[in-house]
């Protein structure tokens, strides 16, 4: 439905290093985060996009695309992607690659040809054969998260500017920082934005909707040991890092990410450090269920209180920190959003695929600040590393659910 190439914006945004950084503490957590926002909030004053507001304390760009005339009580959608890439592989010179007509073969990478991304690794990429693809160099990741799903809320906005006969109700865009280290909406102006309902754009295969997420804590334990010469450690020693061994052995050991799928929650060791004297250990627990969430955080302080009265009180310490919780809580009362989708799917063609997301998302956080809000596919793939990769004609499938969830809206009754 659009005549806007989505992925000239998304080639031009990929180049732009904005990886985050969850080890500075600052809002937005690293300032490249800020060449992106410019550069988004210069292209949405040129195109015409209203009420253009650049928060440059924080990195959040905003703008409206005033209702056409007539449709001005229509209800008020929004869409949002974040700007920020993962930092577990460089973003920086990104040099993205397009192979056309896909044929089903290993596709080389690098140019020392060492890095390859083989259908015998990534199964999926047998469904994109005759389909152009964009990939890496082998060197960095691609950028994909998001900047395809910044691309095509881009390519949105501009269509309903342009093209004048396409209706439409009141349409917010919002692009944020910091969503790969969980503080996506940390500063997100809810009332600035001025949506009532919204969709993030940040999923992945086509046709993927995403309504129900993890519930998510990050639980640490910090290990007082007992550090005594080796030659005469006999009832005297306490092991610290050991003990983060024991700890980890009391917890169940199927529920890992090595071993679960779907809505199975885990235990997931993040980090360790330690010596003798003392040891640390990092770790995020997961569930879809409320319940049983609950009873994964139960667990892993129980361990440490069985530890705590085999080795004296005060040799584990264990704390836990909520971090999100599943959307669909806030989703079920306004499941227009998700049937709507749906609809909007079918009609072009698209196999809808209801997938519970393995983490968070943004939407998760803004569902529960009062802003419901499910997340959307982008057509992008391998996330987080060297074979990521996107599927050109998927992309442009996703612009054409955008619109056609804009132009169902324009009409629709809450």
């Amino acid at each position: 439905m659009s005549n806007i190439d989505v992925i000239e914006k998304f080639l031009r945004y990929v180049k732009i290093d904005t990886q985050s950084d969850d080890t500075t503490g600052t809002s937005p957590s690293t300032m490249k985060q800020h060449d992106l926002a410019k550069l988004l909030f210069d292209e949405m004053n040129a195109i015409g996009v209203s009420d253009v507001y650049y928060d440059r304390e924080h990195c959040y760009v905003y703008g409206v695309i005033p209702a056409t005339e007539g449709y001005e009580n229509a209800p008020k959608i929004g869409f949002i992607s974040h700007m920020d890439t993962s930092d577990e592989v460089s973003g920086k010179d990104v040099k993205p690659r397009i192979v056309e007509k896909y044929d089903g073969e290993d596709i080389v990478l690098s140019a020392d040809g060492k890095v390859v991304l083989s259908p015998k690794s990534f199964p999926e990429l047998k469904n994109h054969v005759g389909e152009d693809l964009i990939v890496t160099d082998g060197s960095t990741l691609l950028g994909a998260d998001d900047k395809a799903g910044v691309a095509e809320i881009m390519t949105m906005a501009e269509t309903l500017l342009t093209d004048k006969s396409i209706a439409h109700g009141p349409i917010m865009i919002a692009f944020t920082p910091d969503e790969e280290i969980g503080a996506g909406t940390a500063f997100f102006d809810i009332d600035r934005f001025g949506a009532q309902y919204a969709y993030t754009v940040d999923g992945g295969k086509l046709g993927e909707l995403e309504y129900e997420n993890f519930n998510a804590a990050e639980g640490e334990i910090k290990v007082n040991g007992r550090s005594v010469h080796p030659g005469d450690a006999k009832n005297k020693m306490v092991n610290a890092s050991l003990l983060c061994y024991e700890f980890h052995s009391l917890l169940p050991a199927f529920q890992n990410p090595m071993y679960t799928e779907g809505r199975e929650g885990f235990f997931h060791l993040t980090e360790i450090e330690g010596a003798t004297e003392s040891a640390t250990a990092s770790y995020i627990i997961r569930d879809h269920d409320e319940a049983l969430f609950n009873q994964k955080k139960d667990l892993f302080k129980a361990a440490g209180e069985f530890l705590n009265k085999k080795y004296g009180e005060g040799t584990v310490e264990v704390s836990i920190r909520d971090q999100y919780f599943n959307m669909i809580e806030k989703i079920r009362p306004h499941m227009h959003l998700v049937d709507n989708a749906k609809k909007v799917m079918a009609g072009l063609g698209i196999d809808p695929i209801d997938v519970p997301i393995r983490g968070g998302t943004d939407g998760a956080s803004l569902s529960y600040k009062g802003l419901p809000c499910p997340n959307l596919c982008t057509g992008g793939y391998n996330y987080h590393g060297k074979y990521e990769y996107a599927s050109i004609q998927e992309m442009r499938k996703v612009v054409d659910i955008l619109l056609g969830l804009v132009m169902i809206y324009k009409d629709f009754e809450i």
